[in-house]
């Protein structure tokens, strides 16, 4: 307990040392103060990335420990961190207003800019309920279970998330498919309260920093103004809409073929259980329904590791080598010794895959529960890409630890695991040949499955909660508003009926941890267009899709460039520092699918003319 008086003191004496006013934020305003200068601001931007770097380090670790043994105590704990670090840059984003007039040098301008991109919530009573909501909906989520019940009242054994999508994957009954899809679905409505409850404090702390709502804020945050950002996933959204809807008409005679016309209708909606994922945001587990009749590549990625009995260290280390032959770092030492690869069997855990940055100096790890599955091995790739990013931009000061916009960090791993093609896997001895050049549609029918399929889903949770933080869809309205946009958006329906009281949103985890999904979005179209750049820069000539820059140094150091710059500059210009582009782009997605383009046209019309 002196541990943490002696902490919170310390911030206490920090918070009240910036920009020298020594006074509560709410004072700030009525107090008649000299104008500030340039000297000032600086000094300012110095003491507040000190302060960040200290919360941020206590922040971390409480939610590594949080995420890793999940407890009422480590609930407790990384509730009271979140709400140190909460505190800290609400005052910090309010006394950082006093220095928008000033004519600033670039880097600090864009810091300042920076820290005002925060929520602030005055009230200490609101910050505590408002971390200790974000806690509990995270937790509730982390240890949801379905337990089936029997006719005569007994419970059958229950079963976690992973069990569930396992049978999501591999089941294809329809009966059992909605039983575990709608057994999943009953766990949010326990914390739907909370989540409204949620919605409302955080709404309160951004207008208390000038913004209309939450959703505006996050809006922001990325170099253009909100209204405008919205307008810009609209414009990428309907650029590869097409693609999408060819991939959805060919999906749906597959799955009417697989279990007929009374489960799938020949229009309209499919329903949301039949996709294999729980949230029909991935398609990769229907392959074997899909795939081309002609298809006769069975080397299996997923066979190949069980066979090789590739345990989640090793799978690690592929991903690994990867980035190294691009002449990036080897790991440090203690990614190996605090990294979580494998689930515990003794303890709750978060499985959800996460990459973390404990101290900005190359404390860095990985959250996940590893199996040997493509999925697995892919994802891992991905996650490093979070990592070999913060080891990049470590050098960097605190505010521009960061990648560019968020959707650039979640495409750098993508990014790399787009080079995972057969010819690599051949080449690291997890395939025993590679397809003729000549039949490119089943590696792309099956990377469409994850990359294509993702791309309305990743649109529409944050165009949900856009919608939800401006008031426009009220807590009674969820579900409802919730389904409107699946079925608009994706072209998927309910199973059921809605229910009472029902939180269907709320069985994401990212609804449920509140983070931020237009990022996963943006990631979607941006590395394709980083694959692009990084094949030309490797010199390679014919299909995207065969191109893997593994081993190419000169690509790597152009990847590497971009990575270092971290948030130091705004995204357009990382953007053009490694493809030469300055706007987001969906047209290297639609040139690397072109050639499935042309061939789910055709099939659709002969299975339409049926």
């Amino acid at each position: 307990m002196k541990r943490l008086t002696t902490h919170i003191t310390t911030v206490a004496a920090l918070l009240a040392s910036l920009a020298g006013a020594g006074a509560a934020h709410g004072a700030i305003a009525a107090k008649r103060m000299a104008p500030p200068t340039v000297a000032e601001a600086e000094k300012f931007v110095a003491e507040a990335e000190a302060l960040l770097t200290k919360l941020d380090l206590d922040s971390a670790r409480n939610g590594w420990v949080y995420n890793t043994f999940i407890t009422d105590d480590t609930e407790a704990s990384v509730a009271q961190a979140d709400e140190q670090r909460l505190s800290a840059a609400g005052e910090l984003a309010l006394k950082a207003r006093r220095f928008n007039a000033l004519k600033l040098p670039q880097a600090t301008a864009r810091k300042l800019k920076l820290l005002q991109l925060s929520l602030m919530l005055s009230d200490a009573g609101e910050r505590a309920s408002y971390t200790r909501l974000a806690a509990g909906m995270s937790g509730a989520y982390g240890k949801g279970k379905y337990c089936p019940k029997l006719a005569d009242g007994s419970t059958l054994p229950c079963m976690a998330l992973g069990e569930l999508e396992k049978v999501l994957a591999e089941n294809r009954d329809p009966a059992r498919l909605k039983e575990v899809w709608l057994g999943w679905h009953a766990v949010s409505p326990a914390y739907k309260q909370h989540y409204a409850d949620y919605v409302a404090l955080s709404n309160k702390g951004a207008r208390e920093m000038g913004f209309a709502d939450t959703g505006a804020l996050w809006r922001s945050g990325y170099d253009m103004p909100p209204e405008a950002f919205a307008a810009e996933m609209e414009r990428l959204w309907q650029q590869v809409k097409p693609l999408y809807v060819a991939l959805h008409t060919y999906t749906r005679h597959k799955l009417r073929q697989t279990y007929g016309p009374a489960v799938v209708p020949a229009d309209g909606p499919v329903p949301a259980h039949l996709f294999g994922n729980m949230w029909s945001q991935s398609w990769d587990n229907l392959y074997p329904i899909l795939k081309p009749a002609s298809n006769k590549d069975d080397d299996d990625l997923g066979r190949a590791l069980v066979a090789n009995k590739t345990g989640p260290v090793e799978m690690t280390r592929y991903a690994e080598r990867f980035y190294t032959s691009l002449g990036m770092e080897a790991l440090p030492p203690t990614f190996w010794s605090r990294s979580l690869l494998t689930k515990p069997q003794d303890r709750e855990v978060v499985c959800h895959a996460s990459a973390w940055d404990m101290d900005g100096k190359g404390d860095v790890r990985i959250k996940m529960c590893i199996t040997p599955t493509d999925e697995d091995f892919k994802t891992i790739h991905h996650e490093l890409g979070h990592t070999y990013y913060q080891l990049a931009y470590r050098k960097q000061s605190e505010l521009f630890r960061n990648g560019a916009n968020d959707g650039f960090h979640e495409a750098i791993g993508d990014t790399v695991a787009l080079s995972i093609t057969p010819d690599y896997l051949k080449q690291i001895g997890l395939r025993t040949d590679a397809p003729a050049g000549s039949d490119d549609v089943p590696l792309l029918l099956e990377r469409a499955l994850g990359k294509v399929a993702f791309l309305p889903f990743a649109y529409l949770v944050d165009k949900w909660r856009w919608d939800v933080y401006s008031g426009k869809t009220k807590p009674a309205d969820y579900d409802t508003a919730w389904w409107a946009l699946r079925e608009q958006y994706q072209g998927v329906a309910r199973p059921a009926p809605l229910a009472a009281g029902g939180f269907d949103a709320g069985a994401k985890y990212h609804v449920a941890a509140d983070t931020p999904y237009a990022r996963y979005f943006l990631a979607t179209m941006l590395q394709f267009q980083f694959h692009r750049a990084l094949c030309r820069e490797a010199g390679y000539v014919g299909p995207l899709s065969r191109c893997s820059v593994y081993g190419n140094k000169k690509a790597g150091a152009k990847l590497q460039a971009m990575l270092a710059m971290g948030a130091s500059k705004p995204w357009q210009e990382a953007l053009q520092a490694i493809s030469g582009e300055d706007n987001i782009d969906g047209g290297a997605l639609i040139e690397y699918f072109a050639p499935l383009k042309v061939w789910l046209d055709e099939q659709n019309k002969l299975m339409s003319s049926k």
